[in-house]
């Protein structure tokens, strides 16, 4: 019997624990550390994620019983329920949300070589924003509408490994296209977005930081066509045009030209318009760079299932936000774990394989080893596909 550390600890070694501790110190606050640390509240809450727990009553119960074992976990405070809820809405979100950010930076370098569905040397991001309901009189900080509360993620999805690059929480007020007022445009990158981001002045900026977008069109898009190029419609391709603006206001917000594509999408009988600032990619690509767009909704359709941001442990903002922040960076550690492990299990497994066995003794990696069995899946299971 494998007599080292436990699966949990083991897995919290891949932490940068000296990046933690400057996020800590730049979000210094009053609230007592010396009982219960900022590092015991994120290993406490991490602990919550990959165990599914309810509420902060079950994190409480789960780790006393196994109070012997919490020094080998790696905390070091007292567990109890009103603590880490004190924790949580008293301490500063940023301090998760700027770790998070880090261990993000790190898996991009670690999922930089991936290849993902279209061959293309530059960055390719898919943009897109999820809304997380909440009940209007718990959470009256989240006003959405007269009986609604909602919180939203805005995401920009690094297709290389779906690694969230920029998160941005707000309430449900705020509209899509206003996080182009705090996205800094990757010049030579690709950015992908459907119609909910229509706006050309912001559009325009993004173009004049050298930076691609792909869309959709909206069907009372009011333009000239300036040229047309030939297109093989055996492929599904209908047209390839050049085009001017033709609506006063669009006109002047963007006033370069625009690439209109339009796509005939047999399968769904479907004929789509795409619309982009890029002239050089084939017709193809760009309409093969849309449909990979879908990889940022099964993003959001996974981390809804699998990580506790639907069902919240408090009921102020910054508590709300420490949960969403602590599940993105337990989400990422995981698929940190995965690429240094280099295994070909999914995401999904080895979250599983973690739900289990976290006060064991065995090493991760053979424990995925042990486990890794060979799935047969369909092309169309789209949940399991996205994150083998």
């Amino acid at each position: 019997m494998h007599a080292g550390k436990l699966v949990f600890a083991q897995l919290m070694e891949h932490l940068p624990l000296r990046t933690f501790h400057q996020c800590v110190a730049r979000y210094s606050g009053r609230y007592p550390t010396l009982k219960f640390s900022h590092l015991d509240q994120f290993l406490c809450m991490a602990f919550a994620q990959l165990t599914y727990r309810e509420s902060l009553r079950d994190i409480e119960t789960c780790l006393r019983a196994h109070q012997a074992k919490l020094y080998h976990l790696g905390i070091r405070g007292n567990i109890a329920k009103s603590t880490l809820a004190d924790a949580n809405e008293q301490r500063d979100c940023r301090i998760y949300m700027d770790f998070a950010m880090s261990l993000i930076q790190t898996a991009r370098k670690l999922y930089a070589s991936d290849s993902f569905a279209v061959e293309l040397e530059q960055t390719v991001y898919a943009l897109d924003t999820t809304t997380i309901d909440l009940c209007l009189s718990v959470f009256p900080w989240a006003r959405f509408r007269s009986t609604k509360a909602t919180v939203k993620m805005h995401t920009l999805l690094d297709l290389r490994g779906n690694i969230p690059t920029f998160i941005h929480i707000s309430d449900g007020k705020m509209h899509e296209v206003n996080v182009f007022d705090i996205l800094t445009p990757e010049a030579g990158s690709f950015y992908i977005m459907d119609r909910g981001f229509t706006d050309f002045s912001r559009w325009y900026t993004m173009h004049q930081a050298q930076a691609f977008f792909v869309t959709r069109a909206k069907s009372n898009l009011l333009f000239r066509r300036v040229y047309s190029r030939s297109v093989d419609k055996s492929t599904g391709l209908r047209c390839d045009q050049t085009i001017a603006l033709r609506a006063p206001k669009a006109s002047k917000d963007y006033p370069q030209h625009l690439r209109r594509i339009k796509f005939y999408d047999a399968e769904h009988d479907k004929h789509l318009v795409f619309l982009a600032n890029n002239f050089d990619l084939p017709a193809l690509t760009i309409a093969q760079l849309y449909r990979c767009r879908w990889q940022v909704e099964l993003f959001f359709k996974w981390i809804k299932q699998h990580l506790r941001i639907k069902r919240f442990y408090g009921t102020t903002e910054n508590a709300v936000k420490t949960q969403i922040w602590i599940a993105i960076s337990g989400y990422v550690l995981v698929a940190i774990v995965k690429k240094r492990l280099n295994t070909e299990a999914s995401l999904y497994t080895i979250l599983q394989i973690l739900n289990l066995t976290l006060f064991e003794k065995t090493p991760i990696d053979q424990l995925v080893k042990n486990t890794e069995v060979q799935i047969t899946m369909s092309k169309n299971n789209n949940q399991l596909n996205l994150f083998n």
